[in-house]
């Protein structure tokens, strides 16, 4: 029964241990702002989520840990929503740099950017 318990014990602390495992990415509030722009339509001041996004971006440039896949590809959708074409083509691009397996849908978002 003894041992029973102690390897109970010891199993679950070792799941625990895999769920604390540290991500490679700095998230910042990422996730929370994907959340909120699409929950909540019209909550998501696109100033705000600029403000937000690129000090996530400099944070993590600062931990020294990459930002996830999609957070330039949101800054930049954020920025078209602005009217700022031009940063928004530049955070695409970045994307694609960082993140190749994006570049034929980044690609397809700038082909149909300079068609407007």
């Amino acid at each position: 029964m003894r041992a029973l318990r102690l390897s109970l014990t010891i199993g679950a602390l070792c799941a625990l241990s895999a769920c604390a495992k540290p991500s490679i990415y700095y998230w910042g509030r990422y996730e929370d702002l994907i959340h909120e722009m699409y929950a909540s339509p019209g909550k998501a001041d696109p100033g705000t989520q600029v403000a937000k996004l690129t000090e996530d971006i400099d944070k993590a440039h600062a931990a020294g840990k990459p930002v996830p896949p999609g957070v330039h590809a949101h800054l930049a959708f954020v920025y078209s929503q602005q009217g700022n074409l031009g940063s928004a083509r530049q955070e695409f691009e970045t994307e694609k740099k960082l993140f190749p397996e994006s570049a034929v849908f980044i690609d397809g978002i700038l082909q149909r950017m300079n068609r407007r």
